[in-house]
């Protein structure tokens, strides 16, 4: 009954790599990498210009993240400053201020991406922990029409009135 995305806030980084990838558009320019969310109606900016992380971020809920090439195949994305209302997965797990995250895209071949998510926070974890291990992304074919998807707080209420959890449905009079 706490989760943040059931009052449409923005499930936030790292949660939608781990629980909330649906359908994701991918789009690369000289300076950045955009990921869009169509479910959450949200992007994520990864700069790719040669920048540092920032030292003290401001808190954001896709965080701050910047990416680099490391081969051929594989680019590596670090992410900083994620806002501490979020969750990282689905299950509430927590995180901090100090809240790391490292992305790795590994381009397996033409159609098909692996993607590695390792999580690192010092003051909420003993130690860093493999969050998702070469998780398949396969490429849609050209002209691939995402369906619309919308984060709807009369869709989640009729969901949860119709066949939703009893837990948090209203008492019945």
């Amino acid at each position: 009954g706490n989760d943040p995305v059931d009052i449409c806030d923005p499930p936030g980084f790292p949660r939608m790599d781990l629980s909330e990838f649906r359908t994701i558009e991918i789009t690369q320019t000289e300076d950045q990498v955009i990921v869009l969310n169509q479910f959450y109606r949200t992007w994520r900016t990864i700069w790719t210009d040669g920048r540092e992380l920032p030292k003290d971020p401001e808190p954001r809920f896709n965080g701050y993240s910047v990416g680099k090439w490391v081969d051929d195949y594989t680019f590596v994305v670090q992410t900083v400053g994620m806002n501490e209302k979020t969750w990282i997965d689905n299950q509430g797990r927590p995180h901090s201020s100090e809240l790391k995250v490292e992305e790795r895209f590994h381009r397996v071949d033409h159609d098909h991406l692996e993607l590695t998510v390792t999580i690192d926070d010092p003051k909420m974890y003993t130690k860093p922990w493999l969050a998702l291990h070469n998780f398949p992304l396969k490429l849609q074919p050209r002209g691939f029409d995402i369906r619309e998807l919308y984060c709807s707080p009369s869709d989640f209420a009729e969901y949860n009135k119709e066949i939703g959890d009893p837990s948090i449905a209203p008492p019945v009079k």
